[in-house]
């Protein structure tokens, strides 16, 4: 998967592709779009300050911090040290970067109260083209890889090798499952060698049941305990949500690729032994490969919406995950304390999706995590 420059700078395509993309002309189309009108324009404008990629017309990739740590201090995402993800080799991405059908309080999502706009937010206006989204989110991911190549802080081989990607998160911001093309864009990714991660919050059962193609790992990220949790919390913005969430839960017992539940810890609202022994429920429900016990970080939007007390230290998100392994039957298998992040697990130990790190799960007593903030950079920013 080379990349090649075809006559103009803008002309590239991506070889094992049928497709030729004109980035002017795809340039243009999306800034028609973002600027037409002034609610669009203000989320444009947020979206590039905070960092994003626009890609197709409104999907989006941002540079993880992990992929910026592998190449400058040999540091790993615990995505690469459980799952075999190369952390230089990811890529963050989404089909749709403002809209989703929740507003939920910690999420980082440009929400209208966050830019006093409103603007429909539960149905994207656009469908772009899968295989468009998929050859321009390698594109943007190449060109921001490129920018270490020559930094003599960076582990040159590593930035030659991110030029190739090997794998996509479908996540980063909104809701994917709102993508009316997702099955398509997933065989796109897997057509050219990636693997896919796809994280999302339940409230599309119907899209999961239809998939023609699974994503390599699926991510169910939840918070709430109850229908009163839910609403305050979740901000439903459609119709039996809820009942959504709860169908959601109980089809991904059937779903043949792996399934994690990711639950977002968030200090003095979900810590408690009633929301724990629900969640709990859940997992028996579900019945998901892995549990993902992760701190709530107090980031973007959720700033103005929660406070830092509501983020957990690692050591309370141990005592989460050791009360959920009790409760479930899950192991403890691994933890990231940079992450704030502890893994369980019904499985002996994680499937891996490729080579992952140097050393890996399987010796973890090598790799030694440096306690640094993992949002440190959007924290300061």
């Amino acid at each position: 998967m080379n990349l090649s420059i075809l006559g103009d700078r803008y002309n590239y395509v991506i070889v094992g592709s049928s497709l030729s993309l004109d980035l002017k002309s795809l340039k243009q189309k999306r800034e028609e779009f973002w600027t037409k009108e002034p609610v669009y324009k203000a989320i444009y404008d947020r979206l590039i300050k905070q960092g994003y990629h626009l890609i197709g017309t409104i999907g989006a990739v941002k540079r993880c911090h992990w992929t910026k740590e592998a190449v400058l201090r040999h540091r790993f995402c615990y995505k690469c040290l459980w799952y075999g993800i190369e952390s230089h080799r990811c890529i963050q991405m989404t089909p749709v970067v403002a809209w989703c059908w929740n507003r939920c309080l910690h999420c980082w999502r440009i929400q209208p109260e966050d830019i006093g706009m409103h603007w429909d937010d539960t149905r994207p206006p656009i469908i772009d083209d899968p295989e468009v989204l998929v050859e321009e989110s390698i594109i943007t991911h190449r060109q921001i890889m490129a920018g270490y190549k020559g930094n003599p802080r960076a582990d040159q081989k590593m930035v030659e090798e991110a030029m190739n990607p090997r794998h996509a998160a479908i996540s980063l911001t909104g809701e994917p499952l709102l993508y009316p093309r997702l099955s398509e864009l997933i065989e796109e990714y897997h057509k050219r060698g990636l693997t896919t991660f796809l994280v999302t919050h339940g409230t599309r059962p119907d899209v999961l049941k239809n998939l023609e193609k699974e994503p390599s790992q699926l991510y169910i990220s939840f918070e709430s305990w109850s229908r009163e949790s839910y609403e305050y919390f979740n901000r439903p913005l459609v119709p039996r949500a809820w009942e959504l969430f709860q169908e959601t839960i109980d089809y991904v017992r059937s779903f043949k690729s792996p399934v994690v539940f990711r639950i977002t810890v968030v200090a003095g609202f979900n810590d408690h032994d009633e929301a724990l022994r629900t969640f709990a429920k859940y997992i028996e429900r579900g019945y998901p490969h892995y549990v993902e016990v992760k701190a709530y970080m107090f980031i973007g939007g959720s700033r103005s919406r929660l406070t830092k007390s509501n983020m957990p230290s690692h050591r309370e998100i141990r005592e989460v995950a050791g009360k959920l392994s009790d409760l479930t039957g899950y192991r403890v298998l691994s933890e990231s304390i940079p992450s704030r992040i502890v893994l369980l697990s019904r499985l002996e130990k994680p499937i891996r999706h490729g080579r992952g790190c140097p050393e890996g799960v399987e010796h973890p007593e090598k790799y030694t995590p440096v306690i640094t903030e993992e949002y440190e950079e959007i924290e300061s920013a």
